[in-house]
């Protein structure tokens, strides 16, 4: 039972979105970051479509592969649709291609919204690409640290703030974590706009 259901409560298991993200480091020097989502239902239904699902089939069933470079810059991107509630919905795949060449950074979310957004994509692969984006810069970042302290670099010796930096309480750049990892930040404040 959850922790913060009341005793004297039931509940009815209805749906079940998993997701799983994946990041690899590959033998060419790229990075390939894999995402793969599966709504279920505990029923057995038929939708508006007159789509039947039996229970725990899959609604939708969609794996992304995002192949970057060491500038997490996409240099190929691959959709495919394995189960979708409606037979057009795989005509949202093409316009994933249309995202080689954007970067994750600073201007990912408008990079996705030009490359596939409103009724040329699709909903699920969009969100998809917010997760991917995270797995990304965990993946990357996490492992090029590793491969530093390997070598002996070690420390966290940059001239400019992680990304992450100033953006959450535990990178707060006034607080115990930076003070101890990257100290030459202490203080640091980020430029604002708008």
């Amino acid at each position: 039972m959850n922790p913060t259901t009341p005793a004297d409560l039931t509940r009815q298991h209805i749906h079940t979105r998993q997701i799983t993200a994946n990041g690899f480091a590959r033998s060419d020097g790229r990075w390939d970051i894999e995402c793969e989502l599966r709504d279920t239902k505990s029923y057995s239904f038929s939708n508006d479509d007159l789509q039947y699902r039996e229970a725990g089939e899959p609604v939708h069933h969609m794996f992304v592969r995002l192949t970057l470079d060491d500038h997490m810059v996409v240099c190929e991107a691959f959709a495919e649709m394995r189960n979708t509630p409606f037979p057009e919905c795989p005509g949202a795949v093409p316009p994933f291609a249309n995202l080689v060449g954007s970067r994750i950074g600073k201007g990912w979310r408008a990079a996705v919204d030009a490359a596939m957004g409103d009724i040329r994509g699709c909903t699920h692969l969009r969100e998809l690409l917010g997760v991917m984006a995270t797995v990304a810069f965990q993946t990357m970042a996490g492992y090029k640290s590793k491969l530093r302290r390997e070598t002996g670099e070690g420390g966290y010796n940059a001239t400019t703030p992680s990304q992450n930096m100033g953006k959450c309480l535990g990178w707060d750049f006034n607080g115990p974590v930076v003070a101890r990892i990257a100290p030459q930040f202490i203080g640091y404040e980020r430029v604002r706009k708008g």
